[in-house]
């Protein structure tokens, strides 16, 4: 459908939309005056990565459209864990953990939206200040009644890992209800209508929206993007030496801006409308000329959002000095179908004679993939993965 609202035009023209419960209506809402929505982030580790970015770029396209974004903190569901996507129960962190990873997650933030006391300034809350103070039996009295088992039990969280035939807690059950009380809170609290989310959260949103209806008679919506994959079909956010952190001190500057200037040919134009500012009519210029020039452009500009500008600049110059002006077009390349070992990729790349030679390589630490260090001499390195031997030799992984 064509959209009123200009949040939900930007989203559906850059490829943010999934799913949309009640379309109509929200556009509506969203083009008559300012609405307030929301993405939650769970504390499992010291950092969010570029698999996230698609959800905290939704929050920074809510605001710049007139809107109030509310980022949720997920202190109090962290400690119930979310079963999406999982065969296996997430580990169990102790309020310490959670607590150091939350204030390590909190700064990734700072630099995509605007915090502060105007009508459409950011508000940061941890949803751990009202599900920590639930009462157990008053809380299944209020709102355990309005959810249906036979229902929960289609929701993609808990059918596939029922399908799979992998446990499935008590406690992971109940994520679901505890997230859908956390859009009932952030109704009463700030008059939140909207929850954003990936897909796998679809049955957990709508689930909140129903809440909201039920309990208080108004309406709320939920959003969610399809899953973003990498054109290989590998997800975003994971390379072959591990995840792709946001905060700089798991991920320096030049290694963040280098995998995006990784990116595989078919994926620029798409993720210069996910990951940057850039307005349409500039991303059709930068893909009519040089790919290697837009592949630049991308990674100085995603780096720039995430990590500052004069960062990104200091990480295009060092590129341009350690691999002349194609930041990389002159290193050595290593042709593949499909992802290949560390140690067949040092060979192929002319790095080591044998494997042998590449495993004692890996073994001494002188091997690195996309500026990380490997220690596995099993780890796969496919298309658009920078290869290190020492300091000085580098290569790139390129598609057949």
């Amino acid at each position: 459908m064509t959209f009123a609202s200009p949040f939900l035009a930007t989203l559906e023209s850059r490829g943010f939309i999934r799913q949309l419960t009640d379309a109509g209506a929200l556009d509506a809402a969203a083009a008559e005056g300012m609405i307030t929505g929301y993405i939650g982030f769970d504390c499992t580790g010291p950092s969010l990565h570029i698999g996230h970015l698609v959800s905290i770029m939704m929050l920074r396209h809510l605001q710049a459209a007139g809107h109030r974004p509310i980022v949720v903190m997920g202190g109090g569901t962290t400690k119930v864990g979310d079963p999406s996507g999982k065969d296996d129960a997430r580990p169990l962190l102790d309020d310490a953990a959670i607590a150091a990873n939350m204030a390590s997650i909190r700064t990734a933030f700072e630099r995509f939206v605007v915090f502060g006391d105007g009508p459409s300034d950011a508000v940061m809350v941890n949803n751990d200040d009202w599900l920590s103070t639930i009462s157990y039996v008053p809380f299944l009295r209020e709102i355990g009644r309005h959810f249906s088992i036979n229902r929960m039990l289609t929701f993609d969280s808990v059918r596939l890992r029922l399908d799979r035939e992998q446990p499935l807690s008590f406690l992971e059950f109940n994520y679901m209800i505890v997230q859908a009380y956390d859009f009932l809170e952030l109704n009463r609290r700030f008059g939140c209508v909207l929850q954003m989310g990936g897909s796998d959260q679809w049955g957990n949103i709508v689930g909140g929206a129903d809440l909201i209806r039920r309990v208080e008679g108004r309406q709320a919506w939920g959003l969610t993007t399809p899953l973003i994959t990498r054109a290989d079909g590998s997800k975003m956010g994971k390379t072959a030496a591990g995840a792709v952190w946001l905060n700089r001190d798991l991920l320096p500057d030049f290694d963040y801006w280098q995998l995006w200037r990784n990116t595989d040919d078919r994926d620029v134009a798409r993720f210069l409308k996910l990951f940057t500012d850039l307005s349409l009519a500039e991303i059709d210029g930068v893909m009519a000329g040089d790919i290697n020039a837009a592949k630049v452009r991308l990674a100085t500009e995603a780096t720039a959002l995430c990590r500052g500008q004069e960062a990104a600049d200091a990480a295009a110059a060092t590129a341009a000095a350690t691999f002349g002006g194609g930041a990389g077009e002159a290193l050595p390349k290593f042709a593949v179908a499909e992802p290949v070992t560390i140690l067949d990729a040092l060979v192929g790349l002319g790095f080591a004679a044998s494997k042998g030679e590449a495993r004692r390589l890996v073994a001494g630490g002188g091997a690195r993939v996309d500026g990380e260090a490997v220690v596995d001499e099993g780890v796969m390195v496919g298309p658009g993965g920078k290869v290190s031997a020492g300091k000085k030799r580098h290569g790139l992984i390129i598609a057949v």
